[in-house]
């Protein structure tokens, strides 16, 4: 591995990466199977990562004609880290054995453990016999769509694929580790001008806001659109910010502390609501819903922008989901992504039949969507929103900070590289961009 190492440190060609040994076996982060009931009668809030992130040596799975084996240099934490630790909703090792199902290759991902990780940037190391695009040496960042591309389901939008999941999530071989198997259209060029900790961030999360927000296949915004959006200083909210701003849209970034108010302001987006100071009651003690918080939340949005909302980007699930229904304008869009804070919704109909609004469910993003999202991330138009870079050995911790939402932005994780700030080569455009407009959440932090 050290000889990996040494030759991504130097820089070399496209050959020396071919003739280089690769290991037997590999340090990743992993859960294991025997220890899917450790929780069991623990609440969600009390299940702690740290117990059941393990790091160690895991052995390198054979290469598939359609797959690249990658020297990972940096990854990153999102939550289905965080769920996949805690074995949460339900264990991921479902997941596993459903995949191992559809052919031989696949039976490679049942494993009695699963290593984590659905974040990567790093470098080529071997390519399988049908891999046309890439080749040892590449320097790339990967998305986590994983599927089955003989499968005519995935065509025209691969997110409808019968079959599609979430690498690192839903399969094996995962990003957080010295080295990651993964599909050859799940690479992408890396950013010259980010570094791999900043590269590393950015594919789940942006992808995901470009989807949900640019795309025609979730809400196509259109310059002059007021755009709500919910934990504006999250993983996905702080990238939607930036897209709304990028595409002519008007912010309104919801958050809980002054302190993420102020990053927002540097972000470029100075219609925020601070939530905690508000103190909306979306919810009655008696569990029904109380509309007249919901008028008021729609009263603060007019009072700064001078109108209700064209879209509300919505991800926080129950205990939202019934006032974002209803303060977007008449026909009006809410796409959502996700439900962290309860997947049972409830909101009242009359209101969004009768104004003809919109209900887009939106998960991930096709390649063409994560490679556009890449692309503007290539060409300094959205930036990375690390906050906190860890080892590859505090991987537990990093997901416990996600799970208790300790955190800003993303929290980044060096996997081979040594330490912080390498693999930047376009060193004119980043000063171009400026370290203040790259370094906003870990200034913050």
């Amino acid at each position: 591995m050290q000889e990996i190492l040494k030759a991504i440190m130097d820089d070399a060609d496209s050959e020396t990466f071919a003739n280089l040994k690769i290991p037997a076996t590999y340090r990743a982060a992993h859960i294991l199977k025997s220890e899917e009931t450790i929780f069991a009668g623990v609440a969600s809030k009390d299940k702690d990562p740290r117990k059941t992130v393990h790091i160690g040596q895991v052995p390198t799975p054979e290469l598939a004609p359609d797959e690249c084996l990658v020297a990972v240099m940096a990854s990153s934490i999102n939550f289905n880290t965080v769920w996949s630790a805690i074995f949460e909703p339900v264990s991921t090792f479902g997941a596993l054995a459903r995949l191992a199902r559809e052919s031989e290759w696949a039976k490679r991902h049942d494993l009695d453990y699963h290593v984590l990780g659905s974040d990567a940037a790093g470098v080529v190391l071997r390519v399988g016999t049908a891999v046309r695009n890439w080749k040892p040496g590449d320097k790339v960042t990967a998305h986590c769509n994983h599927l089955d591309d003989q499968d005519p389901s995935a065509h025209d939008d691969s997110m409808m694929a019968t079959n599609q999941r979430i690498w690192g999530y839903e399969t094996n071989f995962g990003g957080l580790a010295e080295l990651a198997v993964l599909k050859a259209n799940q690479l992408m060029p890396k950013p010259k001008h980010l570094s791999w900790e900043e590269s590393a961030v950015n594919a789940l999360c942006s992808s995901t806001s470009y989807r949900m927000l640019v795309s025609k296949n979730g809400a196509a915004m259109k310059q002059g659109d007021v755009v709500l959006i919910w934990g504006a200083t999250g993983g996905i909210g702080a990238y939607a910010v930036q897209y709304v701003l990028n595409g002519g849209g008007i912010p309104v970034g919801v958050v809980s502390s002054p302190e993420k108010a102020k990053i927002l302001h540097e972000l470029g987006c100075h219609a925020v609501i601070d939530r905690k100071t508000a103190n909306y009651k979306f919810w009655n003690d008696d569990n029904t819903h109380n509309e007249s918080e919901w008028r008021r939340l729609g009263k603060d949005i007019r009072g700064l922008v001078g109108e209700d909302p064209d879209i509300v980007f919505e991800h926080p699930g129950r205990s939202t989901f019934g006032a974002s229904m209803y303060v977007v304008k008449r026909g009006g869009t809410v796409v959502t992504c996700a439900a962290t804070s309860g997947f049972m919704l409830e909101f009242d109909n009359r209101h969004f039949w009768m104004r003809l609004k919109r209900l887009v469910g939106s998960h991930f993003a096709n390649y063409r969507e994560a490679w556009e999202a890449n692309r503007l991330m290539s060409k300094g138009m959205i930036h990375p929103v690390l906050s906190q870079v860890f080892s590859l050995d505090e991987t537990g911790t990093a997901a416990y900070q996600v799970h208790k939402n300790l955190h800003e932005g993303k929290l980044g994780v060096l996997c081979l590289a040594p330490k912080e700030g390498l693999g930047i080569t376009d060193k004119e455009l980043r000063a171009k961009i400026g370290e203040d407009k790259l370094t906003i959440f870990r200034r913050a932090k």
